[in-house]
């Protein structure tokens, strides 16, 4: 009699978790459904070819684009992954595989606590090393910028999935003769390729959203910019002036940047787990 009521109690207490950590899920995705439908019925009504073709026009005009933004957003993405993806690579590498302990672990205290540094400060060291010595704001500025925020990203990522690879790999090219660094270069790399792939893609969808550090390197511009070495517009801030700004029309077009913005980085997100996905899949 008493196991019943014991194994009736569990079975209560099991249910009620259940269907708590239910609630909680379903509350969770249906918070991530409304904005994303809150933000498609707003931001689909807005865009048309000319969004993605057109400058913007001069307040109080309706219509126009964003086709400098979205150009100015991908020559800053652009530049960010030229610096913080090699840096971090190698830097997860280093961790990874080369480390000791002292070292490598202020390295991935100082990381993660990079990692952990509001975007707004990275925006105004960022500011202070690279507009002030130029005497302008730049694509380059906002790209440095958005790098200091995608290194730490990818050598965290980077190490994880390298240390995934399993020693038997690392240890059975060494003892065929290959150095440490041909061991790493040509098993421990490609066997964790897609990972680590997938830890930039995702970096490079986390830093393409942000707004603060543009606001203090790139600015932003009106119309096209030449180059990389004049202040340039881009998706988020654009986001920003428009959203704040007294005209409807340029709310309109606050909540179409934003539906591209978030295409894009639903995309990267798609692509991070589909490349993870046959990279895991047996062959």
């Amino acid at each position: 009699m008493m196991m019943d009521a014991r194994t009736k109690r569990r079975y209560a207490l099991n249910n009620v978790m259940l269907s708590l950590t239910g609630f909680c899920a379903i509350f969770t995705v249906s918070i991530l459904f409304l904005i994303l439908g809150y933000l498609v019925y707003n931001g689909g009504r807005a865009l048309d070819w000319d969004f993605f073709t057109k400058l913007p026009l001069p307040p109080g005009e309706n219509g126009g684009g964003m086709a400098n933004a979205i150009v100015g957003s991908a020559k800053m993405i652009f530049v960010a992954t030229a610096i913080g993806v090699p840096i971090g690579f190698l830097g997860g590498v280093y961790l990874s595989e080369f480390g000791g302990k002292t070292f490598p672990y202020i390295i991935r205290y100082m990381a993660d606590l990079l990692n952990g540094v509001p975007s707004i400060v990275i925006g105004i060291f960022a500011w202070t090393v690279v507009v002030v010595p130029m005497h302008h704001f730049s694509a380059w500025a906002g790209g440095f910028a958005l790098a200091l925020m995608l290194i730490p990203i990818t050598v965290r990522s980077t190490e994880q999935f390298l240390r995934a690879v399993p020693n038997n790999l690392r240890e059975g090219a060494l003892a065929l003769g290959a150095s440490k660094w041909k061991t790493v270069a040509s098993v421990v790399v490609p066997a964790s390729l897609s990972g680590v792939l997938t830890g930039i893609i995702l970096g490079v969808a986390r830093i393409a959203g942000e707004t603060a550090p543009l606001l203090f390197t790139a600015l932003s511009n009106q119309f096209w910019s030449d180059g990389f070495n004049e202040p340039t517009a881009s998706l988020p801030v654009m986001i920003y002036n428009h959203a704040i700004a007294p005209y409807d029309d340029w709310h309109r077009q606050a909540w179409a940047a934003g539906l591209v913005l978030l295409t894009m980085v639903l995309l990267s997100n798609i692509a991070a787990r589909t490349i993870l996905a046959r990279g895991a899949a047996p062959r």
